[in-house]
């Protein structure tokens, strides 16, 4: 099968090098950075570049770039997209993303789903990008109610041949929700809790807490200003919920109340053995 590839930084890299690992498919790629191109064709990463000539042979073509640039290539490069292809994007949000292109895949013949491959790592770029990023990891699909079931099933059995430990699928609105709390909000308490400035002197004093706490602070703040800004009401919501939460440990400490101050101490706890137990 040939295969296109927008975007060769740590997503469309990591794909890249997946792909030449465990298949034997044909690999053509782009990157706006030439050196990253270059780079990718002298590893052997890719076998070719992906152009406007070659777009159209691929029956596979992944996206991963920016949600704005997702949202501009396709437009611009969709008649050259082949009828019948299968179009994913990698995107970290998909409202956005699904209801600007789903349209277009509609009028121009190719199947478009929305794509989250659930790895990353703090650094960024192709140089940054393993073929084994994303071993064990979730891929979650967000599909329309009318895209046919051979093309989930051709896209999930592609999936897990990466290395994906499960491939899932849900819809974009569930998807956004969802991410708000797992990944973004994450990121931004990680970002915000480093500024204090006690971290410039924790060392001798911290541990795995600070660490953990820490690891995600560390961020590309131009990709995920735009992913935080495309979700921007789901991920208000949770930040507005946590400060809410956050509070009332707060009041408990102000008001010396060790009573109070437990039973939220032993709330999360329980919540936390819920999560692990897989209970809703």
């Amino acid at each position: 099968m040939e295969i296109g590839i927008v975007g060769l930084g740590l997503i469309g890299g990591s794909m890249a090098k997946a792909i030449r690992v465990h298949t034997g498919h044909r690999v053509l790629g782009y990157d706006r950075d030439a050196a990253a191109q270059a780079q990718a064709l002298a590893d052997g990463v890719i076998d070719g570049a992906l152009d406007e000539r070659t777009l159209g042979a691929c029956r596979l073509l992944l996206l991963a770039l920016y949600p704005t640039a997702t949202v501009d290539f396709v437009p611009r490069n969709a008649e050259h997209i082949g009828a019948q292809a299968r179009v994913v994007d990698l995107c970290g949000v998909k409202r956005y993303v699904c209801d600007a292109i789903n349209p277009i895949a509609d009028r121009c013949g190719f199947y478009f789903v929305g794509g989250h491959p659930m790895a990353g790592r703090e650094r960024s770029g192709y140089g940054a990008s393993s073929a084994s990023l994303y071993q064990g990891a979730s891929m979650l699909l967000t599909p329309r109610e009318e895209t046919p079931d051979d093309v989930l099933s051709e896209l999930e059995e592609f999936f897990l041949t990466l290395g994906f430990g499960t491939v899932s699928r849900t819809d974009a609105a569930e998807h956004d929700s969802m991410i708000a709390y797992t990944s973004q909000l994450a990121h931004v308490l990680s970002n915000a809790y480093v500024k204090s400035p006690r971290a410039l002197r924790h060392k001798q004093f911290s541990g795995g807490s600070f660490q953990d706490l820490t690891r995600v602070a560390t961020l590309n703040e131009i990709m995920w200003s735009e992913l935080f800004l495309h979700n921007r009401d789901p991920l208000i919501e949770e930040i507005d919920a946590l400060c809410a939460r956050l509070s009332a440990y707060g009041d408990a400490l102000r008001a010396n109340d060790e009573i109070s101050l437990r039973a939220l101490l032993r709330e999360g706890c329980e919540w936390k053995e819920r999560i692990v137990q897989g209970k809703e």
